[in-house]
């Protein structure tokens, strides 16, 4: 008994000393600087977690991401940011904006141009009467498109958000919300074609819709993949007849690990890996050229490499492409539609986590670093966001507003100017 209790000690100890090795190992700095490098993680106990999350990966099948593929659309400038345009009454300001985006090295702008801001009244009426005098309601955006031309940048032009006239339930106390889609799909067809016939030969890329797999941008509907698909073949329809060289973006997905499609608002949204396959499932795959998706890092950094299904971060991209790729489309690209990460205040709900400015200027370069680098299926990554055209956000303590890279003044942030400096440094 006794000689029992004596090897169980032994061996107690022995476990006791080589754990403690093993966590003074854990923190040598080399050691550190690998466990960043793999797990996207600061602090100590974070990279310990991230470690084991990594093993933990290892046992799970590998994905398929045909890398070698023949893959459309990414021999391009990766350097995309959103921008809310239309929000600004001055056209001086609109090309104030666009100006600094070119500087800061941003080759494209991904901006909507909201169909209840152009077929505003009625169907086939392109009058804007809100405000006097009457005037065109294509009147802003052919000067936006005329500002981006003179900058020498291209605009990524998402196509969404219907006027409440498409709608029998309109807009009011008992709506489905204002971005809900269409009663008619066709409404959706003939306000695509009206844009892209407007702008043949100045636009090329088109996204229809956004985030469909999550509230608000489907409404308080069910989340419904076979109806966005149906919105889909409409709207791609419509624009290949309109401009046979348009190229067209799916709507991008908003990564969420959620199985609750039919929830009441704002709790009805639906996995976007799932959505994906029941998209590829409905036909999908002809009426669109790229995919698109989220690019949010969340809760780590850029160089998060673990890979689980249901954790969200900045390689969450590599399980749409393995999808993609069984579903015969190697060949397709995905752009990020949004990507950043939030340096919210400590006063600031940290929805989407919460970096300090100076992690938020560091992390953003080396994010596109990886994707000209690790990611060959990316082509365009844009930044969320340029600026807004007023401080609500940040008057109402919403965690969106710390995303910017301008202040709605026009005041630079830090990662503005680690941009700015990045992009610089590969023009060398």
């Amino acid at each position: 008994m006794r000689t029992a209790r004596k090897q169980l000690f032994i061996l107690w100890l022995s476990l006791l000393i080589l754990g403690g090795l093993s966590f003074l190992i854990l923190q040598l700095p080399p050691v550190r600087g690998w466990l960043w490098q793999q797990t996207g993680e600061e602090e100590f106990l974070a990279q310990v977690k991230g470690f084991t999350d990594l093993l933990s990966d290892s046992l799970r099948p590998p994905l398929d991401l045909a890398p070698d593929a023949t893959i459309n659309h990414v021999n391009v400038n990766p350097f995309g940011v959103n921008t809310f345009l239309e929000q600004e009454v001055e056209p001086a300001k609109r090309e104030l904006a666009i100006q600094m985006a070119a500087e800061a090295g941003y080759h494209w702008l991904r901006q909507e141009f909201p169909w209840e801001d152009i077929e505003i009244h009625g169907k086939g009426d392109f009058e804007d009467r809100r405000h006097e005098p009457h005037r065109s309601a294509w009147e802003k955006y052919d000067q936006l498109v005329a500002a981006a031309e003179a900058a020498g940048v291209e605009l990524i032009v998402r196509l969404s958000n219907p006027p409440g006239w498409t709608r029998a339930q309109g807009e009011g106390e008992n709506n489905v919300d204002t971005f809900a889609p269409p009663d008619n799909v066709q409404d959706y067809a003939d306000y695509v074609s009206a844009v892209v016939s407007r702008y043949k030969g100045r636009i090329k890329y088109y996204q229809l819709w956004n985030e469909p797999n999550i509230y608000p941008e489907w409404g308080s509907y069910p989340i419904d993949p076979e109806g966005y698909v149906e919105l889909l073949k409409a709207g791609a329809e419509a624009a290949r007849a309109a401009d046979p060289n348009v190229v067209l973006i799916a709507g991008a997905l908003a990564s969420t690990i959620n199985l609750q499609p039919a929830d009441p608002p704002p709790g009805n949204s639906l996995n976007d890996l799932l959505f994906l396959q029941r998209m590829y499932d409905a036909g999908a795959a002809p009426y669109f050229d790229i995919m698109a998706m989220q690019g949010y890092g969340l809760y780590s950094g850029p160089t998060d490499n673990r890979m689980h299904p249901r954790v969200i971060n900045i390689s969450r991209h590599k399980f749409v492409r393995d999808l993609m790729v069984k579903n015969g489309d190697a060949h397709k690209p995905i752009w990020i539609a949004e990507m950043n990460w939030n340096a919210a205040p400590e006063d600031v709900d940290p929805r989407y986590g919460r970096v300090t400015l100076e992690q938020q200027a560091r992390y953003l370069p080396m994010a596109y670093q990886r994707v000209i680098d690790d990611w060959p299926w990316i082509g365009v990554a844009n930044t969320w966001y340029l600026k807004r055209a007023t401080d609500l956000w940040e008057q109402n303590r919403q965690p969106e507003a710390y995303f910017r890279l301008l202040a709605p003044d026009f005041t630079p942030q830090p990662v503005y100017e680690s941009m700015r400096d990045f992009t610089a440094r590969l023009e060398q």
